[in-house]
């Protein structure tokens, strides 16, 4: 086993393995050569080699999403740090652990016109949880610190040893203990490649402190509030599977003046939730009695937790129609969705309900769940007549891939027209579903799918847009594809989504600059990247597909459906049209 003769080097190997940070994603350069000798090294580590850097921080999301605990990506100088901004952005407003750990040149050598050089410190600092910005270590290139910039020499190399030691263990226990991205910028000086046969330092690592619930004084007097109201709303966003107790879920579900509205992401399922938000919103909003409607389903008590949520349609009626308290349970964060957010319980779900539960009281009188049982009902059942009569299109694609998917699966979506069409049907329970909704982009989601894949002990299958498969095509590029694993491309030839919102407009600008018409297929992708390939443009051709597509095979692959551009958004807006 080698170690970097840097001691910055050998302190940032050293802390991640003491905080348990085991998978590294390492994208190739010179200037982080010491990491990655250190890292590679030692086989504590799990390293993984990609080289496009989205891609590399994406794919590392993916494992860390899964996993809940976190994963590090190492990169050069330069450029290459500011490709892992969206899986930055993504991780921060999605609360999982990605660990920046970017190489820097010495700061002497930052705006001087030295090549492969940028200011690095600080980068994320609107999107990360911490920053770590390492001081250069002393005792190495000292010629070339004593001739550039002596000052640095006013700090010893044991100072400066504590300050890089503290910095790192703040910055691995807020990835620890809050879930949220951090960065750790490291200068190194040249020479790069020097290895030693034992470590030089024994760095100072600090046992994390885990942090204690807040908001507990709160749960009586809400309590209080909670049995007083007819009308409650529980509202799910992003949730890792099996996160909650059952009797909890059993709790809200089986309580008479509560309605508990989940989406594809929440991975919640009990007969009495309500999983297809917007079959229960827009019928309302085409009614000629939309404001009595609205008034009726308008909650006294609004409770939240999990990740953003998907539908607009909830947020724009909850923000017209405010509760009079909105509580939202979550370890580290609450977003004032819509405008009403009175108490903010720092603790996880199970934590809540466990202290709740026995000072509850049954609200038997409440007609709220039952009233909007039967709206729920009357929308499963004219959505079943719909999908029966329409022709091919995304929608019916989406409704035959949702009853092939095998059982215990997990689904990763893209962004888009995907996760929306996702929602409007009922999935297996069994299967566990992700999109990356932090920032709600078409990037990385391929790369994400196939991270999240990794270690799973059971086949993922990843359904994607055209747009958004072709954007991270790169993702494809590497040696870590599965052969169990599957992606479906609904191929519409460009971004449907587009004819869906407002303002749609059938000339050349719109299909060019909005909706980005391309008539291109992914056959060469599957060539290229080693999948084998699958077609479908028609039901029949479809259910043939996909009676093949999910058997075991040793080699991944990838099932093209191709769908009519000009009609998708008419059956969609059709389909909104008919059960109202």
């Amino acid at each position: 086993m080698k170690y970097s003769s840097i001691h910055a080097a050998q302190s940032v190997v050293a802390h991640c393995k003491a905080k348990g940070v085991q998978n590294i994603v390492i994208s190739p350069g010179s200037r982080n050569a010491p990491l990655t000798i250190g890292f590679t090294e030692d086989s504590y580590f799990k390293c993984f080699s990609i080289v496009d850097e989205r891609c590399a921080a994406f794919f590392a999301l993916g494992i860390a999403q899964q996993l809940r605990e976190p994963v590090a990506v190492v990169c050069t100088s330069g450029s290459a740090l500011l490709n892992y901004y969206p899986a930055v952005t993504e991780a921060f407003y999605s609360d999982i652990p990605l660990v920046v750990i970017s190489a820097d040149r010495p700061s002497y050598k930052i705006d001087v016109g030295d090549g492969q050089t940028i200011r690095q410190d600080d980068v994320f600092h609107r999107h990360i949880g911490y920053s770590a910005n390492l001081k250069q270590d002393v005792n190495h290139a000292l010629d070339r610190i004593e001739r550039y910039a002596p000052e640095l020499l006013k700090n010893t190399q044991k100072d400066i040893q504590g300050y890089n030691d503290a910095e790192l263990n703040k910055a691995l226990e807020t990835a620890i203990t809050t879930g949220l991205p951090v960065h750790i910028n490291v200068r190194f000086e040249e020479p790069l490649y020097n290895r030693l046969a034992e470590p030089s330092v024994s760095p100072e690592i600090k046992d994390i402190k885990e942090p204690e619930a807040r908001g507990l004084e709160h749960i009586p007097n809400c309590a209080e509030i909670w049995n007083a109201s007819v009308k409650k709303l529980v509202l799910v966003g992003v949730n890792d599977p099996n996160k909650i107790e059952q009797e909890f879920l059993d709790l809200l579900g089986n309580d008479p003046s509560v309605i508990v509205l989940t989406e594809t992401t929440s991975n919640l399922h009990h007969s009495n939730f309500f999983p297809s938000v917007d079959s229960i919103i827009a019928p309302i909003e085409k009614s000629e009695e939309k404001e009595k409607l609205f008034l009726e389903l308008q909650p006294d008590v609004l409770l939240t937790f999990g990740g953003l949520i998907v539908s607009k349609k909830i947020k724009a009626f909850l923000r017209e129609y405010k509760p009079a308290h909105h509580w939202h349970i979550d370890p580290v964060k609450a977003y004032d969705t819509f405008f009403s957010l009175s108490i903010h319980f720092k603790m996880n779900v199970n934590t809540f309900f466990g202290r709740f539960k026995n000072i509850l009281q049954n609200t038997s009188s409440s007609a709220y769940f039952r009233n909007w049982n039967s709206v729920r009902q009357r929308y499963e059942l004219k959505r079943k007549e719909y999908v029966e009569q329409i022709g091919f299109s995304d929608m019916l694609a989406f409704h035959r891939i949702s009853e092939s998917v095998p059982e215990n699966y997990q689904l990763q979506l893209a962004n888009s027209s995907t996760i929306r069409y996702a929602q409007l049907f009922d999935l297996n329970p069994s299967l566990q579903v992700f999109c990356n909704r932090g920032t709600s982009g078409i990037d990385g989601s391929t790369s994400t799918a196939i991270g999240a894949s990794i270690y799973k002990d059971i086949p993922t299958l990843f359904i994607t847009g055209d747009l958004s498969f072709l954007y991270d095509s790169n993702g494809l590029w590497n040696e870590y594809i599965r052969a169990d694993f599957r992606i479906i491309v609904i191929n519409n030839d460009g971004g449907g989504i587009f004819r869906i919102l407002p303002g749609k407009e059938n000339t050349a600008k719109f299909e060019r600059f909005f909706e980005t018409k391309h008539n291109l297929n992914v056959r060469k992708y599957c060539e290229l990247f080693n999948f084998e390939y699958f077609f479908a443009d028609s039901e029949n051709g479809l259910n043939f597909a996909t009676s093949a597509f999910y058997e075991p095979s040793e080699r991944p692959r990838l099932l093209e459906v191709s769908t009519p551009r000009i009609l998708n958004d008419k059956i969609l807006l059709g389909y909104f049209d008919f059960i109202s």
